[in-house]
């Protein structure tokens, strides 16, 4: 009697034993389950996407047209890159992609914190004696003059750094000659041209000419390598608030010309009002 009554506590025991180790396994083959969800859930829920959404929403119908971002972890990715490329510059100053256009401005008395002033050399060659740019874009033109010059091409400046008062005048010099209308399209009023920024240039000769010159041909197919982007693109005036300068480039690190190459058309307007926008989010 006392072994049939052991038998059936052994067997009672063992069937415990097993249901316990089928509930185990299969809590343990639900668990990838979880994580899985539990990782989608953080991805739909991460901030930064969230903040991507928010500031293309804002962005101009042209805007949303030409970029196209398809890959938001990618792109958020080389968004960080190119914002910590900023610790090359000085801290002293406004950022490389400081939003300076139409609408947004610098004031009367805004000089950059250095500037260094251009001279004849072997990378490049001046037309006027007055030139001067930041440092970041001073060692850029050099490193572009020199590979320039390794090419066969020499090119010539015409002009750099204007202070407030300088684009005054000028501006008021093109209104007498063109009218208003025109020279709002060609010339910058005071406080709003990218040229007080001490960070571009204007690559001579000075109009449409540069475009079909050897060295117009070259600094189209390599000043990006160099860091150096075209402002005024043709067919966006109405994005940049000026026709097409063909001679007219930004210094603003190779970084960020690979970057507005890869999301924004390649159109400088575009990347450093997302910047803007992001930064004000």
């Amino acid at each position: 009697m006392m072994l049939r009554k052991n038998k059936k506590s052994l067997i009672f025991a063992l069937t415990l034993l097993s249901l316990s180790f089928m509930a185990c396994a299969k809590n343990k083959g639900d668990l990838p389950a979880v994580k899985a969800e539990e990782s989608m859930q953080i991805k739909e829920e991460n901030p930064e996407i969230k903040k991507l959404d928010s500031v293309l929403m804002k962005m101009s119908g042209r805007f949303k047209a030409d970029v196209q971002i398809l890959n938001k972890e990618e792109f958020l990715q080389d968004l960080k890159e190119v914002l910590q490329s900023r610790v090359s510059f000085s801290k002293d100053d406004l950022s490389p992609f400081y939003l300076i256009d139409k609408t947004h401005n610098v004031g009367k008395e805004y000089v950059p914190a250095s500037l260094i002033h251009l001279e004849d050399n072997d990378n490049y060659l001046v037309n006027k004696d007055n030139l001067s740019l930041r440092p970041e874009a001073f060692d850029a033109l050099n490193r572009l003059g020199a590979a320039a010059k390794a090419d066969g091409v020499t090119l010539t400046i015409s002009s750099t750094y204007r202070s407030y008062d300088y684009q005054y005048n000028l501006f008021n010099y093109w209104v007498k000659v063109d009218g208003l209308e025109e020279a709002e399209r060609e010339s910058a009023r005071p406080g709003t041209s990218q040229h007080q920024l001490g960070m571009a240039l204007d690559f001579a000769p000075v109009d449409d000419a540069f475009d079909q010159t050897k060295a117009g041909q070259w600094v189209y197919k390599n000043a990006s390598d160099y860091g150096w982007s075209l402002s005024f693109p043709k067919m966006y005036e109405d994005v940049t608030g000026y026709r097409w300068e063909s001679w007219h480039f930004r210094y603003i690190g190779v970084p960020a010309c690979n970057f507005q190459k890869k999301y924004f058309n390649n159109v400088q307007q575009f990347m450093i009002e997302f910047i803007d926008a992001w930064e004000k989010e």
